[in-house]
């Protein structure tokens, strides 16, 4: 036990501590200006983020400067940057109607270990399999929920409340609709029109950044009549909170765990998908559970810290790798870049119209979703197609748990319906190279089956699809055979389901006299077939290498079973 806890601790150990040790000047100089460029296009995104997530803009940077410095601290990423991001943004708004800022503090500290704990686990790689019809369609989905939260304020429509529920918004949207803040609009526009812009002219730019000085420059000196940050939260503190505890109780650990799960969820799915996304931009190799653990940390330490749940960032991350980051300092230093602005500068941001945030967001959303290849998705086959729309709807309309849960499990039985749709059953026998192996002597194509011998050749993965398959073929024999030889020399693996099937096989045609004799037996398949006890009650004798030695064992049971 002390041995499996010493490995899973040596597996987690942040990427920092291997990199430290060779940190050079040049990697200094490479961190230090990455550091502040994604601090620079981190800032406004953390202060939009939390305002989406129905929390105050100083909990986005609380997050980004303590989660942001922890996740590259502990992490398991080279280049990773963390923070608030749109994937939480649905259900940290949801998780705040239902339970409040506490309730959300404590969903991200449970959050925190349950990520923790998987990473210590090594069940890192494992999230890395959910469908990519799931990934795709609860991304766009989340695309989609956080462009409508910015509605409102893009509008500048009067509504005291905006509902969580989707329709419930689309609706109140409607009733708002005469209430349009027509400079409000102009406001979210140019925010929009100067990050495009931006980005085609000098991408190396961050337009967001450009965008909320132009327009918090001319709502102030042109003092139009806009929403500010200030307006609507008050000043933005000029210190970190102090560290606190949430009140825990067993009822509220219950009430609030299934958005702890969603929590833990996302930030696994989303940063490792980062990491793996910055792996491929510079050939390096992140450890996925260290990168868990990481996260897991910086998620316990941002909740009891005034801030909300973070994850690895792709958009940071990306604008991470392409000015030249080196180690995980940067991350760190980006984080520190943060904090200096708000024990320096927090004041003017109270001057950030809100529509500016709400075209940043707007943007966002639109890179997030990515419906080009959405479209793209939509030409794949019809069963990847519904795993995708059904998870694309779902988000949208019921909740991100219910659509991951929903859309893992339609992919796994569509898996399986095709693994199915794959396994052959047949009768006839050619000869292999395994035969010839075996016995050099056999004929070039040994069908020289005796009368009261029928052969059938399983290939493919032996689930219970194919099972039922060879069930239902065995049940149609006209004439019992003497001998009945399996040659299941092309099934690579064999589930539960398809172990009790074939039990089911021997016992029945034991019952009415019938030898059955397995060939050509794959080694996951023979563990199998131990592990079940099963070889015993075949005969360990009836388990053979080849087609034609499951022949010659078929002409020596024969005699024996004409007499029976």
């Amino acid at each position: 036990m002390k041995k499996t806890f010493a490995q899973a601790f040596k597996a987690a150990r942040p990427v920092l501590w291997d990199v430290l040790p060779a940190y050079t000047m040049n990697f200094a100089r490479r961190d230090l200006f990455s550091g502040l460029t994604v601090a620079i296009v981190a800032l406004p995104l953390a202060l939009a983020f939390a305002i989406a997530s129905g929390v105050g803009p100083e909990r986005g940077l609380f997050t980004a400067i303590i989660a942001g410095f922890f996740i590259s601290f502990f992490g398991g990423s080279r280049l990773q940057i963390g923070g608030p991001t749109g994937a939480f943004v649905a259900v940290l708004y949801m998780t705040v109607e239902r339970h409040g800022y506490e309730g959300l503090v404590l969903a991200t500290l449970m959050a925190g270990v349950i990520l923790i704990g998987l990473g210590l686990a090594r069940l890192g790689n494992f999230i890395k399999y959910i469908p990519y019809p799931v990934i795709t369609g609860f991304t766009s989905g989340i695309a989609v929920i956080i462009f409508t939260t910015q509605i409102r304020d893009f509008f500048g429509l009067q509504m005291e409340k905006m509902p969580g529920d989707f329709m419930a918004r689309l609706e109140a949207f409607g009733q708002a609709a005469g209430t349009v803040n027509t400079w409000a609009l102009v406001v979210g526009v140019v925010t929009m029109a100067i990050i495009l812009l931006v980005r085609k002219v000098k991408p190396q730019i961050p337009g967001a950044i450009l965008a909320v000085i132009a327009t918090a420059v001319a709502v102030h000196v042109l003092n139009l009549p806009v929403e500010t940050i200030a307006s609507r939260f008050g000043s933005l503190p000029t210190s970190l909170p102090t560290p606190m505890l949430p009140d825990i109780t067993p009822d509220k650990l219950r009430a609030v765990l299934p958005d702890a799960v969603t929590i833990a969820l996302l930030a696994g799915i989303e940063s490792l998908l980062s990491a793996l996304i910055a792996d491929g931009m510079t050939g390096d190799r992140h450890k996925s559970n260290t990168e868990l653990v990481g996260q897991g940390i910086a998620n316990m330490v941002s909740a009891i810290c005034g801030g909300i749940a973070a994850t690895g960032a792709i958009a940071r991350t990306g604008v991470n790798v392409k000015t030249g980051a080196a180690t995980p300092v940067s991350g760190m230093l980006h984080a520190l870049f943060l904090l200096l602005f708000v024990l320096v500068a927090a004041p003017l941001a109270g001057a950030i119209p809100l529509a500016t945030l709400a075209g940043i967001l707007f943007v966002a959303s639109w890179d997030m979703a990515h419906w080009g290849l959405f479209a793209r998705q939509l030409r794949a086959p019809h069963s990847d197609v519904l795993v995708l729309l059904l998870t694309f709807a779902l988000t949208i309309l019921i909740d991100i748990t219910v659509a991951v849960e929903v859309g893992v499990v339609l992919a796994a039985l569509l898996f399986m319906k095709r693994m199915s749709d794959v396994a052959e059953i047949h009768t006839g026998v050619e000869a292999t190279a395994d035969d010839y192996l075996h016995d050099p002597a056999s004929k070039p194509n040994p069908v020289d089956v005796p009368e009261g011998v029928q052969i059938y050749k399983v290939s493919g993965p032996f689930f219970f699809g194919a099972a039922s398959k060879m069930a239902e073929m065995l049940h149609r024999f006209e004439h019992k055979p003497k001998v009945l030889i399996l040659r299941i020399k092309s099934v690579p693996v064999i589930d539960a389901t398809g172990l009790h099937m074939l039990e089911q096989v021997v016992d029945k045609f034991h019952k009415q006299g019938t030898t059955v004799i397995l060939a050509g037996v794959q080694p996951q398949v023979q563990k199998a077939l131990q592990t079940m006890g099963l070889d015993q009650k075949i005969g360990v004798e009836n388990i053979l290498a080849s087609t034609a030695l499951a022949l010659k064992r078929a002409k020596v049971v024969l005699p024996k079973a004409r007499k029976s």
